[in-house]
C-alpha cells in the first residue's frame, strides 16, 4: 500500500481535536511513526478533583480515536485501532495502523461529515420527541462500536437517576477544591483553545425542571429561558468495565453523537453524577445487570449554537523520527 498522501493524516487530526472532552480540556495527544497513530492520555489535562481516576479523559480520548478512524476510513484506507495495547504503558490509549484499501461505506462518509457540526449544546432544547426510528438509530450506533444506549424513560429509571443529577450538583456546590477547578475551565473569553467560553454557556432556567443544568455552564448575563421538561436522557453502557471499557465506551459515545448530528439532533453531557463517588456508586447499582454506565446524555432538538475552539493540531502531535534506511 502506498503511504497516504500529508493532507490526509492532516484532515484526521483535525477531526479527531474536534472530539468532546470535559470543560473541553482536550487530554491528548498523538504521536506518528509511519502508518502508525497512537494515541497518548495527557495527565496535564486531567480533571484532578472532578476526574481523579481519569475515567472521562479517557472517554475523551476514545472520542478522538474514533473521529481519527472515521476521517482515515472516508479516504478509502482500512483502519485497525486497537485500545489499550500496552499494560506497561496506561497512557497509550490507543494505537491506529494503517491496513491496505477499503471503499468508505455511506454511513462513514454521513459521520465524518457531521464531526466539524457537532457541538454540545446546552441551551434549551424544544418540547419536541425523538421519533422511535432515529432512536433506534442512537441504539445501533452505540452497537457497532461494542457499547449499549440505554434510554431513562423506557427504563423507570429516569427519576431516580435525575434526582442523582440534582445531588451531585449540590454536593459540588459546596466543594470548593471543585469549584476552584471548575473555575478555571469556564467562563473562558470566545478565542480561548480550550476550556468553556462563556459563548458556549446556556441561560439560566427560568424554573427548574427535572434535570439540572450544570451551574458552571450558565452564563447569567443572559435572559433566563424555559427549558424542555422532561428531556430524552440516554446513558451510554459496556459489558465490561475498567480503563479499556473507558476507551471502547468513548468510541461508542462519539458514534452516537455523530449519528445524532447526522439526523439533527442536539446533545449535552450530564456529567456531574459521574464526579462524586457516592452518586457514581448509586449509578453503578442503578444499572446492575445492564453493564458500567460511562456517560449520560440530553438529547433533543435544538438551535444551532457557537462550536468551542480546539488547540492546534501542531501543539498536540509529534512525529516519531525515523532512522534513514541505507540504500540495499
Amino acid at each position: 500500500m502506498s503511504r497516504p498522501h500529508p493532507t490526509v493524516f492532516d484532515q484526521a487530526f483535525a477531526a479527531a481535536v474536534r472530539a468532546p472532552s470535559p470543560h473541553n480540556t482536550q487530554p491528548w495527544r498523538f504521536v506518528v511513526d509511519g502508518d502508525v497513530i497512537e494515541i497518548w492520555l495527557d495527565r496535564e489535562r486531567v480533571l484532578s478533583v472532578a476526574d481523579p481516576h481519569r475515567r472521562e479523559a479517557r472517554l475523551a480520548c476514545g472520542a478522538a480515536a474514533f473521529n481519527l478512524v472515521i476521517s482515515l476510513r472516508t479516504h478509502d484506507l482500512a483502519v485497525v485501532a486497537r485500545t489499550l495495547p500496552d499494560q506497561a504503558q496506561p497512557d497509550l490509549v490507543a494505537v491506529i495502523r494503517l491496513d491496505g484499501n477499503q471503499k468508505a461505506t455511506r454511513i462513514e462518509r454521513r459521520l465524518a461529515e457531521a464531526v466539524f457540526r457537532r457541538h454540545t449544546n446546552r441551551r434549551p432544547f424544544l418540547d419536541k420527541e425523538v421519533p422511535p426510528g432515529v432512536r433506534t438509530a442512537l441504539k445501533s450506533a452505540a452497537l457497532a462500536e461494542g457499547g449499549q444506549v440505554e434510554y431513562l424513560d423506557t427504563s423507570g429509571r429516569y427519576s431516580t437517576v435525575a434526582s442523582l443529577v440534582r445531588q451531585a450538583e449540590v454536593m459540588q456546590e459546596d466543594d470548593l477544591a471543585f469549584q476552584t477547578e471548575t473555575a478555571f475551565w469556564t467562563h473562558r473569553p470566545p478565542e480561548s483553545p480550550d476550556g468553556v467560553p462563556k459563548t458556549a454557556a446556556g441561560p439560566p432556567p427560568d424554573h427548574h425542571g427535572v434535570v439540572t443544568l450544570r451551574a458552571s455552564h450558565e452564563d447569567a448575563a443572559l435572559p433566563t429561558r424555559e427549558y424542555e421538561q422532561q428531556p430524552l436522557l440516554a446513558a451510554v453502557l459496556t459489558r465490561d468495565r475498567g480503563p479499556h471499557a473507558e476507551v471502547r465506551a468513548g468510541m461508542a459515545m462519539q458514534r452516537v453523537l455523530l449519528t445524532a448530528t447526522a439526523e439533527g439532533l442536539a446533545a449535552s453531557f450530564l456529567s456531574q453524577p459521574f464526579e462524586t463517588p457516592r452518586t457514581r456508586e448509586s449509578l453503578d447499582r442503578i444499572f446492575a445487570g445492564l453493564g458500567q454506565p460511562h456517560t449520560l446524555l440530553r438529547i433533543g432538538y435544538g438551535y444551532p449554537t457557537r462550536l468551542t475552539a480546539r488547540r492546534a493540531v501542531a501543539d498536540v502531535l509529534t512525529r516519531r523520527a525515523r532512522p534513514d534506511v541505507p540504500a540495499g
